[in-house]
């Protein structure tokens, strides 16, 4: 059975576009990569949890601050496989914030690989607001959908 993941896109109307807020991936392996290094705030289930209630626990979680109200209804873009083969089930949100101020959880890590050495690291080391037409090759695989489902939501 594949591991299932819950995340919460926000996203914010801007002139003639949309915008969201994803988080670059931290740690060494990640530092000088951008293509395909970016995510949706987004985490695993915890036992029996409901996936919104885990969409908006990991939310608050991987950006240190709670997922902020919405200007209308949480809209259900469904489920997606990554790359991987993780499921990720999303929800995106019209809210805003201020993606320099927001500071992600820290996670333990082997490094260098195979070493049997930990360091620790922020999961996501940065945010960003992004076009939603130029977000997609930032993406890890298979979220670009999330966002292209998004668009098409909005009309």
């Amino acid at each position: 059975m594949p591991r299932t993941s819950a995340g919460l896109l926000l996203f914010r109307r801007e002139v003639g576009t949309v915008e969201v807020l994803v988080g670059h991936l931290g740690g060494p392996f990640w530092a000088r990569k951008d293509a395909g290094a970016w995510t949706v705030p987004k985490g695993e289930l915890e036992g029996d949890e409901e996936p919104f209630a885990a969409a908006l626990r990991e939310f608050a979680e991987e950006t240190g601050a709670p997922a902020p109200p919405g200007a209308g209804p949480d809209l259900d873009l469904g489920e997606i496989r990554q790359g991987s083969g993780k499921v990720v089930r999303a929800w995106a949100r019209e809210a805003t914030l201020d993606a320099t101020a927001l500071v992600s959880n820290a996670a333990t890590i082997e490094w260098p690989p195979r070493s049997g050495r930990s360091i620790e690291v922020p999961e996501l080391d940065r945010f960003a607001w992004v076009r939603a037409d130029e977000v997609g090759p930032l993406l890890v695989a298979g979220q670009a959908e999330l966002v292209d489902r998004l668009v098409a939501a909005l009309g």
